[in-house]
C-alpha cells in the first residue's frame, strides 16, 4: 500500500498494489499493519458501510460531534469526488479541504481521520461507496455542514455531471453554515 500525501497532512490517499491479468485483478484492500504504518497510528475499525448512489448525488458534509468517526473510504463501482474538511480548531488547516477522485479504475482509498467532515459527489452512473469507520454511527450526534458553504469554498466538479443536476437529501440541502457549526 502506497501512502500519498495530501494538502492536509493527516488525510492520506492510499494506493494499493493491483495485480491484474486478462482474467481480472486482485488487490489487498485492507491490511491493519500496513494501514497503521501508512497513517502513523494503530487504528481500529468497528463498522463497515456500503452505499449506492446515482450520478449527481451529493452526500455531506457529515460528521459526528461525539464519538467522531475516522473513515477509510473507497469506490468499487463508478467514480466519486471525495472531500474531507478539517474541523479541528487548533489545526493550522482548520476550515481547509482536500478532494480527490476515487473510482473503480484507480482503486484508491482516502483516510479521513476523526475531526473531519466528509462528503462526496457521484460523477459516474451508479457508484458503490464502501467505508470503514472507527466509531459506531450515532445519529443523535451527527451534524451536517452545507456542501456549498462559501467559507470553505469546495470546488465540486459539477461540470462533470452529464445530467447537470445535483440530487441532495433534505438533510444535505439544509446543512449548517460552517461559521455556526460545532467543531472540535
Amino acid at each position: 500500500m502506497k501512502a500519498i500525501p495530501t494538502a492536509i497532512a493527516e488525510v492520506k490517499m492510499l494506493e494499493p498494489r493491483v495485480f491484474g491479468d486478462p482474467r481480472g485483478f486482485f488487490y489487498e484492500s485492507f491490511n491493519r499493519k500496513e494501514f497503521g504504518q501508512s497513517v502513523g497510528s494503530d487504528v481500529v475499525f468497528v463498522q463497515d458501510n456500503h452505499s449506492r448512489s446515482a450520478q449527481g448525488v451529493l452526500r455531506g458534509l457529515h460528521y459526528q460531534v461525539h464519538n467522531p468517526q475516522g473513515k477509510l473510504v473507497r469506490v468499487v463501482r463508478g467514480a466519486v469526488f471525495d472531500v474531507a474538511v478539517d474541523l479541528r480548531r487548533a489545526s493550522p488547516t482548520f476550515g481547509k479541504w482536500v478532494g480527490t477522485e476515487l473510482s473503480e479504475e484507480n482503486h484508491r482509498q482516502l483516510w479521513v481521520p476523526p475531526g473531519f467532515a466528509h462528503g462526496f459527489l457521484v460523477l459516474s452512473g451508479p457508484a458503490d461507496f464502501l467505508y470503514k469507520t472507527t466509531a459506531y454511527y450515532a445519529p443523535e450526534h451527527e451534524r451536517c455542514i452545507a456542501w456549498d458553504d462559501p467559507d470553505i469554498g469546495i470546488a465540486w466538479p459539477l461540470d462533470r455531471l452529464s445530467s447537470g443536476q445535483l440530487n441532495l437529501s433534505a438533510k444535505d440541502r439544509n446543512g449548517e453554515a460552517f461559521s455556526r457549526a460545532t467543531t472540535f
